[in-house]
């Protein structure tokens, strides 16, 4: 009866351990959920005709430059 018992004490203060990183598993899992269902139905932002967009250079190196860019 004791053995028994034994097992029944270690499993109750391994399930009291691992309770926590569990429930903290499943929050996470439903928070990527929530983001991944966020990101398929994000549409783009709405584009007004005529509106200025950001204009993006390219960065070129100078004509003497050791460096590698």
């Amino acid at each position: 009866m004791n053995t028994i018992l034994n097992y029944a004490v270690v499993a109750a203060l391994f399930a009291l351990v691992l309770l926590p990183s569990l429930a903290g598993l499943a929050r996470e899992r439903r928070i990527d959920q929530a983001l991944r269902a966020a990101e398929r139905n994000q549409a783009g932002p709405p584009e007004a005709e005529g509106a200025a967009r950001p204009v993006t250079v390219a960065r070129r190196p100078s004509i003497g430059s050791w460096a590698r860019v």
